[in-house]
C-alpha cells in the first residue's frame, strides 16, 4: 500500500467498522457496548487519515483529532452512566436496566 493507495486502509476500516456495528447489535453488556462503538470510530479515523493520504491533504488528520475529542467525550460519558448503574445496586450491566436508573 503506498501514500496514494488507501485501498487496503479502507478494507480495514470496513472490517473494523463491520466488527464494531456487530458488537453493538448483538451484545448486550454496556461496556462491551462501549467498547464496540470505539472500534467504530478509530474505523471512521482509519477512513479519514486514508481519504487524506490519497489526495495528499491535512484534513483526515484534522478530522481524526476531532474524532478522537469526541470519542474522549463519549467513553467519558458512558463510563460515568456505568458507574451509576453500579452505584445504583445493578448487578449487571445489562442494557435492557438502563430504563430504571430514575432521576
Amino acid at each position: 500500500m503506498t501514500a496514494a493507495d488507501p485501498n487496503g486502509a479502507l478494507i480495514v476500516a470496513v472490517i473494523l467498522f463491520s466488527l464494531g456495528a456487530l458488537g453493538v447489535l448483538v451484545r448486550r453488556n454496556l461496556l462491551f457496548m462501549l467498547m464496540s462503538t470505539e472500534i467504530m470510530l478509530n474505523a471512521a479515523c482509519l477512513a479519514f487519515i486514508a481519504a487524506g493520504s490519497r489526495w495528499h491533504m491535512a484534513d483526515g488528520q484534522v478530522m481524526f483529532m476531532m474524532v478522537v475529542a469526541f470519542a474522549a467525550a463519549e467513553s467519558a460519558v458512558g463510563l460515568a452512566i456505568i458507574l451509576r448503574m453500579h452505584a445504583a445496586g445493578r448487578s449487571t450491566l445489562d442494557a435492557d436496566t438502563g430504563n430504571r436508573l430514575g432521576g
